[in-house]
Formats: C-alpha cells, structure tokens, sequence
C-alpha cells in the first residue's frame, strides 16, 4: 500500500459513546488501561485525531490573534526540522488550532511531533503562524478533506506505515467512508450514562453524501473482567 496501515481504535460505554461522565467511573478503570495498553501494543508511530479531540485536550486552544503575514505562501506541504519518529496528526482543516510548539509531550505519551492536515483555503497568516511556532503541515483538498491524499502524504513525506485513528466520531467516519480503515479496535467499559449528546464511535458530517452501511468481519473478542475487547477488519 502507498498509506499507512489504519486501525481505528476506541473507547466506548456500553451504550457505544466514545466520551461522557461514564468514564469516571472506578469500575471504568480496567478498560481505560486495557485502552492505554492497547495503544502501545499496536505499535503505531503516528496517532491521528479530529478537529474536536484536539481542541479538548491536545492543542494550546485556538489560533487567536496571529500576527498577520504580508507575503503570499504558496500550497505546497510543509516538513518543519525534526528529530522525532513519532507523530500526533492534526486534522484541522479550516486551520483554527493553536500551538506553542511544533512537538505534544502530554497525558503521559511520548514526546510527538505536530503534522497539520488542511484544506488549501487556510490562510497565509496560520501557514506562517504554523512555521514560526515548528509544525509540519500537508494539504488534503481544496474544498473537502480527502483521506486517500492525507494518508499518501503521511506515508510518503514521514514514512507513517502503522496510524492510530484514535479521536472523533466524525474522523472515524470519514476514513470509514473513504475506505480507509483496516482494522477496527473497541474496548468497552462496563458502563453507560445515558448522555444522548455525548459523541458516538461513528457519526457522519451533515455535509457528507449517504453511502451504503460500513460492513466489519470480527477478528477476535476477548474479555478482561467486566472489559470486552472487540476486534473487526474492514470488508472493502
């Protein structure tokens, strides 16, 4: 394959929510380290999240008041100086994120460095924004977020040949969409909180055309306690 090796891998309740109150729970615990310990087996030098995943937890907030660039960038992807093997991969395609660092060292994970996935009508004023603060950043569209192009970039410019897709209903979609998921990874907790708004494993863009139901092939199912670990690989 010219892409990486794609496994979409998450932690959900009972009810299939991917975040909400129920994770707080102390008999949540065990499957939040079978998560965690998962993520490390996989072997993944590159883990990818949505827009949302990264705003909660990952990014310093939103790119507010950057200095405005007089010069004229052109679209062409960008790979900032780095020593790193390991990569968080930032799909922000409107460019609204904000970083004071080209590198993520957080929540106990190893020191990443910062790929931007965008959309060509980004402004010139986040590109420059992006190379002084030392991210990397690739185009993957002009009007929508093509999948097939982010992941030959990744592929081809940072040799990522193993990517976690670890954040967003959304994300996880549109790579399903695309075809683009290899290997589909569930942990699920024992519990659930009932939270109709909290997001869910899959959850398809208003904008995005209907498509037939995904189709998985189970691989394997193992229980841990009161942890269920359930394993598909993608039927194209």
């Amino acid at each position: 394959m010219n892409r990486p090796y794609v496994i979409c891998h998450v932690l959900t309740s009972v009810d299939g929510k991917i975040d909400g109150e129920y994770m707080s729970a102390p008999e949540c615990a065990e499957a939040l380290e079978e998560y965690a310990r998962l993520r490390k087996e996989f072997d993944c030098s590159a883990v990818l999240y949505g827009t949302t995943t990264m705003l909660g937890g990952y990014s310093d907030g939103l790119a507010l008041n950057i200095p405005r660039c007089e010069d004229k960038i052109s679209r062409e992807d960008f790979i900032a100086p780095n020593d790193e093997k390991n990569y968080i991969v930032s799909v922000d395609p409107k460019g609204v994120l904000g970083f004071n660092s080209g590198h993520i060292e957080n929540k106990n994970r190893p020191r990443a460095h910062v790929i931007e996935v965008l959309l060509e009508t980004v402004s010139d004023d986040y590109l420059a924004y992006l190379r002084n603060v030392g991210a990397s950043y690739v185009f993957a569209g002009i009007d929508g977020l093509n999948c097939g192009l982010m992941l030959e970039k990744l592929y081809r410019l940072f040799g990522i040949e193993r990517l976690l897709a670890a954040g967003g209903g959304l994300m996880n979609w549109s790579l399903v969409q695309d075809n683009m998921v290899d290997e589909l990874s569930i942990v699920i907790a024992p519990a659930a909180d009932g939270n109709s708004e909290a997001a869910s494993i899959f959850e398809k863009a208003d904008f995005l055309p209907e498509k037939k139901p995904a189709v998985f092939k189970i691989k394997g199912i193992r229980q841990i306690g009161d942890t269920v670990h359930l394993q598909y690989v993608f039927e194209r």
